[in-house]
């Protein structure tokens, strides 16, 4: 199996390093992933400009790595042009999850959803960060079962994996696609200068059996 692996927290993430670390057991892997981060990139690609790729700095065991200066759909497109015959391209180990309405911004969903417009099977991969970077390794088993059970369905499709802080099981659901209110914050630097961050709160509950459903369940359950 040719396994594409790509990003939207660029090249330096430990995420995709611990990813290829669990799809080398798959097949061969290359890796082409964006040379900065390209976090809620969402499916933007690069028309105005050339883009250019150049060997990665960093070191992956027994697999050729590339940085592209461009976003995660721009990886997985030149990712394709410059191996033929990709079997499934994986996205990812994005740190944060992907839930509900943020799925339509994520560049590591956008990545997968690349791969499924060039007619490739298409997988992202999250886990939620906090004061410190997930364990990775901790995950790489769960990876790996996760993954065996989607490189054995042949169909076209797309996926959309998030790995709680401690997994013990697979469950299925559906998005949840709830009303989102965007919300600009000001703020000032060290310098005096104005400078505003935009985020997010949901105005809506999620509906039960839906991925941000099960995530809040899972999450009072973790600090319980």
């Amino acid at each position: 199996m040719r396994i594409l692996i790509t990003n939207d927290d660029g090249i330096y993430s430990p995420g995709i390093a611990s990813l290829a670390k669990v799809a080398r057991k798959f097949g061969q892997v290359k890796l082409v992933a964006p040379d900065v981060e390209q976090s809620s990139m969402g499916h933007a690609v690069t028309h105005s400009r050339p883009l250019s790729y150049k060997k990665s700095p960093i070191v992956f065991e027994d697999v050729e790595a590339y940085r592209v200066n461009g976003t995660p759909a721009d990886c997985v497109a030149m990712g394709i042009h410059l191996w033929n015959d990709v079997d499934v391209v994986l996205s990812g180990i994005n740190m944060g999850p992907n839930l509900g309405n943020s799925m339509w911004h994520s560049g590591t969903l956008a990545a997968a959803k690349q791969a499924v417009l060039f007619g490739i099977k298409g997988i992202a991969l999250s886990t939620p960060v906090g004061k410190t970077e997930p364990d990775f390794e901790a995950l790489e088993p769960f990876v790996e079962k996760t993954l065996a059970l989607l490189l054995a369905d042949k169909e076209l499709a797309l996926y959309n994996v998030n790995f709680p802080e401690k997994p013990t099981e697979i469950i299925w659901t559906r998005q949840s696609v709830r009303l989102y209110d965007g919300t600009i914050i000001p703020g000032t630097d060290p310098l005096g200068r104005k400078h505003y961050w935009f985020t997010v709160s949901p105005l809506e509950p999620a509906d039960e059996g839906t991925d941000r459903w099960l995530w809040s369940m899972i999450w009072c359950l973790l600090r319980h």
